[in-house]
């Protein structure tokens, strides 16, 4: 089934595009989107609405590729217009996941494979709200689609996701693997490889935080990093103070 954002665009799956042998494996949770900023009147109705797939996966939220993504799209004159979202509001995660995870292992984005446990976004509970409150009202009266993007799950990868990540991790010859937060190692790693933790205060309570250990993935011997996710490490809106400062001094000691 193919999933609908606000205004008509379709949801695609976000995938490594280089998929030439590479240095590092990157596995987050899921797919993030383009956001726009609709604005009617001179009022702000929504300051971030996620309009459209991003254009690659971990997108640095280029402003101008975010304004010709988001011309693209229509949006009757009565509603006003779409525009692109702040600059922390597209594609915060990209930019940790450069200056605060690859840069202090040595590695710039070409050296990495980078892949989600889900490769497709998902509504969390805030856009969630925004469009049941200002976007669903509008939707009879202006022949507009409905939103069909399923909410934020709590399972981002089955026994068959975790196959096929597996089979993206042997192709990319990697000899590290980051993994960033507790669902990547609980929903992935524990499925394919038998480690003793399942969480990353588990793994940090065995190894220490930001230190590799050794894992055997089917049968390749690999390096396994499990780090905070980017929410985390970048203080982006909510996140655990304790793990910020966890990285922040892991990176000191890079």
């Amino acid at each position: 089934m193919k999933y609908q954002y606000p205004f008509g665009e379709y949801v695609r799956p976000l995938v490594q595009e280089d998929q030439r042998p590479k240095e590092v494996f990157v596995l987050g949770v899921y797919a993030s989107a383009v956001h726009a900023k609709w604005v009617k009147d001179g009022m702000i109705i929504c300051q971030a609405l996620a309009v459209a797939s991003e254009p690659r996966i971990f997108w640095d939220g280029n402003e101008e590729e975010a304004r010709q993504i988001i011309s693209r799209i229509s949006i009757p004159e009565e509603l006003g217009e779409l525009r692109p979202a702040g600059k922390n509001l597209n594609g915060p995660s990209a930019k940790v996941l450069d200056e605060h995870i690859l840069a202090p292992l040595g590695y710039e984005r070409k050296d990495a494979w980078l892949c989600d446990c889900l490769p497709e976004t998902r509504l969390n509970p805030s856009q969630v709200k925004v469009i049941r409150e200002r976007y669903e009202p509008l939707i009879e009266e202006y022949g507009l689609n409905e939103v069909t993007i399923p909410k934020r799950p709590d399972r981002f990868c089955d026994e068959k996701r975790a196959l096929e990540i597996v089979d993206e991790l042997m192709r990319s010859k990697a000899k590290l693997l980051v993994l960033l937060g507790d669902i990547p190692i609980s929903q992935f790693l524990k499925k394919v490889c038998d480690v003793p933790y399942g969480t990353l205060q588990e793994y940090c309570d065995l190894y220490g935080y930001g230190n590799p250990s050794d894992i055997e993935i089917n049968g390749k011997k690999i390096k396994v990093l499990p780090l905070a996710h980017p929410r985390q490490i970048g203080a982006l809106g909510a996140h655990s103070e304790n793990w910020h400062k966890a990285h922040q001094e892991w990176e000191k000691s890079k």
